[in-house]
C-alpha cells in the first residue's frame, strides 16, 4: 500500500476511535486509563500519526465495548475474509475466556504480519 494510502488508512482509523469516544461521552483522559494507554499516545492515533499494534487496538477497543475486529479492519491488519472468520471464530467460542480469546487473536494476528514481513508461512517450508 502506498503511503498516502496508509496515511489515509490511520487518519480514518484515528477518527473513527475519536468518534466512538465521544458517542461514548468520553474524554481523552478517560479513555487513556480505560485502555491503559498513555494519553498523548492516544492524541497521537487518534489523529492519525501513530499506528497502534493489534494489542494496543484491543484495549482500545475493550475500552469503548466494540468489537477489535472492528478496529482492526479500519487499521489494514484485517482485509480478508478467511482471516475475519478466524477472529470472529475466535471471538464466539464459548469454551474461551476474554483473556484467552485475546490471546489467541493476538498470537494469529502477529503471526500473519511476520508471513507479511517475509517469514515463511507454515506451507511455504
Amino acid at each position: 500500500m502506498a503511503a498516502e494510502g496508509i496515511e489515509a488508512r490511520l487518519r480514518d482509523l484515528g477518527g473513527f476511535i475519536r468518534d466512538q469516544r465521544r458517542r461514548d461521552q468520553l474524554s481523552l483522559r478517560k479513555l487513556s486509563e480505560l485502555a491503559g494507554v498513555s494519553n498523548p499516545y492516544l492524541s497521537q492515533i487518534e489523529r492519525g500519526l501513530r499506528k497502534p499494534s493489534a494489542e494496543i487496538l484491543q484495549a482500545i477497543a475493550r475500552a469503548l465495548r466494540i468489537s477489535s475486529e472492528t478496529l482492526y479492519v479500519r487499521a489494514g491488519i484485517l482485509d480478508d475474509e478467511r482471516v475475519a472468520g478466524v477472529a470472529d471464530a475466535i471471538e464466539r467460542d464459548p469454551m474461551l475466556r476474554d483473556e484467552q480469546k485475546r490471546a489467541l487473536t493476538d498470537a494469529y494476528l502477529r503471526m500473519r504480519e511476520e508471513v507479511a514481513a517475509g517469514g515463511a508461512a507454515a506451507g511455504d517450508r
